[in-house]
């Protein structure tokens, strides 16, 4: 699985949910079919990962060829009947749906309900599904689960609606009240951008919670394996304005593992202000994220404006002891877009927040190239500076917040656009970076220091001003020279103090 290919998945998932279903056949009752109790804690899933990285790796079961190779239309035509969704019927705050296994979803995984301490495996059977007239007669024991959507009242009491997907290899994602589904996580990154072919760990087993009547939180269980790790992972998940997702996870290396990614966020950008002259396109931009937010372990919020480069880059942001980091979606206007039909102003941001001491490392920002939106091309995540040693037991805690506003935003300016240009009646190239209207900034620009650097090349001509259309501030500088690449750096200090995001970006003329 690739990242380009889980946009078709999330493109499906779309079409699937919108689809409604035949009545129930004679023969069969509402409701998911589960297997006998045993005993469950979060103790048995880490007992079951650490006994997985003991042994040699044995993929999840596989999905037959026949159901792997049904097109993107035959897909679209089988879907999961309502009526049996998992915990309906009862007075709790959290219910279950599933999808089927097939074309980009190539493994069976295993999915358990639990209640009381007792978990039970949700058997698969067809039956749980429906389908169109026009679907191929495949065999049931070729497919299985591929993963489920939760539901919950995010956004009206009594009323049950989807808010977090879990389906594909450790992928899953969330919406916060009011939004739509847009970027996506993963339970780990290896190899990203490296040398060799990138591993996608699998969540083989879940583990769902039946949560009491208006419960705040959700709790769901993860066992993850692969060729190089297995891991158990814990999701808290807690639903409303911004829905948050409290990770626990303990990792089980069968190797050194020294090109990790922890807590990775996925997303994709084609063009915004920043590159809009390459996209012959109606659109004022078109971007599931459009910037990396870094608080790092001085206290230094960075922005580093996204973009879509002509081949594959990779930045490292060194850092001890990060506060968070995430994608961010921050042109929140239908017309920041004009585009009525995707919405990309819905999209959610994705916030994380370390829990403890994540001690030195780097953010790691992956542009990867692309002409179309169906690609996710963008990857962040953390990067440990040791490997994670084989044989021993590692713990990562975090915090993820699917949300409109990070909530580190607010003590300095944000940025909120970064535009470039050439020079008309001089040499160089123009770049403009306007500031959201903040406190911190005042009312005087003259009172705003400017500190602009760049690793190559000369910068001239800066210029901080009032923008009248913002009601912020716009700061100018012109970049002349620098080769094929130049990273840049710009931060505004007033009475001492840095009042503004330190914005950071790479500018690569090749």
């Amino acid at each position: 699985m690739t990242d380009v290919s889980r946009r078709h998945m999330l493109g499906l998932l779309g079409a699937l949910s919108a689809l409604g279903f035949a009545p129930l056949r004679a023969d069969e009752a509402a409701g998911a079919t589960l297997g006998p109790a045993t005993p469950f804690n979060r103790e048995s899933v880490i007992a079951r990962a650490r006994a997985l990285a003991a042994a040699p790796y044995a993929p999840p079961p596989a999905v037959s060829q026949a159901w792997l190779d049904l097109s993107y239309d035959d897909f679209r035509g089988i879907w999961f009947d309502t009526r049996h969704t998992l915990f309906r019927g009862t007075p709790g705050a959290v219910q279950a749906e599933f999808f089927v296994a097939g074309l980009y979803f190539p493994h069976k995984i295993a999915i358990h309900a639990v209640e009381k301490d007792q978990s039970r495996e949700v058997q698969f059977r067809l039956g749980l599904f429906d389908t169109t007239d026009q679907f191929p007669a495949l065999r049931e024991d070729g497919t299985g689960f591929a993963g489920f959507r939760l539901l919950g009242e995010l956004e009206a009491e009594n009323r049950f609606q989807e808010y977090a997907v879990f389906q594909g290899a450790s992928y899953f994602r969330a919406i916060g009240r009011g939004q739509a589904y847009g970027l996506s996580a993963r339970g780990l990154a290896l190899n990203t951008a490296g040398d060799g072919p990138e591993e996608f760990p699998v969540f083989r087993d879940f583990w769902i919670e039946a949560a009491d009547p208006g419960a705040a939180d959700v709790t769901v269980h993860a066992l993850m394996d692969s060729p190089s790790v297995s891991g158990a992972y814990r999701f808290t998940i807690t639903k409303g304005e911004a829905t948050e997702m409290a990770v626990s996870a303990r990792l089980f290396p069968r190797v050194d593992l020294t090109t990790v990614g922890i807590a990775p966020g996925t997303s994709m950008f084609l063009f915004s202000d920043i590159n809009r002259t390459r996209f012959d396109d109606f659109r004022e931009a078109v971007h599931d994220s459009d910037g990396l937010l870094i608080l790092n372990g001085a206290g230094e919020a960075l922005w580093r404006p996204l973009t879509n480069p002509k081949a594959v880059e990779v930045s490292a942001f060194a850092d001890t002891s990060p506060r968070g980091f995430g994608l961010m979606q921050r042109a929140r206007q239908p017309g920041d877009y004009n585009d009525l039909v995707a919405q990309y102003e819905r999209r959610p941001s994705l916030w994380v927040e370390p829990v403890g001491d994540w001690g030195p490392g780097a953010v790691m920002l992956v542009e990867i190239p692309t002409d179309k939106e169906i690609n996710d091309n963008i990857v962040a995540f953390w990067r440990p500076a040791a490997p994670l040693a084989a044989g021993s037991e590692h713990r990562f805690d975090y915090r993820l917040h699917w949300c409109a506003t990070s909530p580190a935003e607010g003590p300095v300016a944000p940025v909120i656009a970064t535009r470039t240009g050439a020079r008309i009646f001089e040499d160089g190239r123009l770049f403009t970076i306007d500031y959201a209207d903040h406190p911190a900034l005042g009312d005087d620009p003259e009172r705003i220091e400017a500190r602009i650097s760049s690793s190559a090349g000369e910068i001239s001509s800066q210029h901080l001003q009032a923008n009248p259309a913002t009601g912020g501030m716009r700061l100018d500088f012109t970049l002349k020279g620098g080769g094929p690449a130049a990273e840049l750096r710009a931060e505004l200090w007033r009475g001492g103090q840095r009042v503004a995001e330190v914005w950071v970006n790479r500018w690569v003329t090749a």
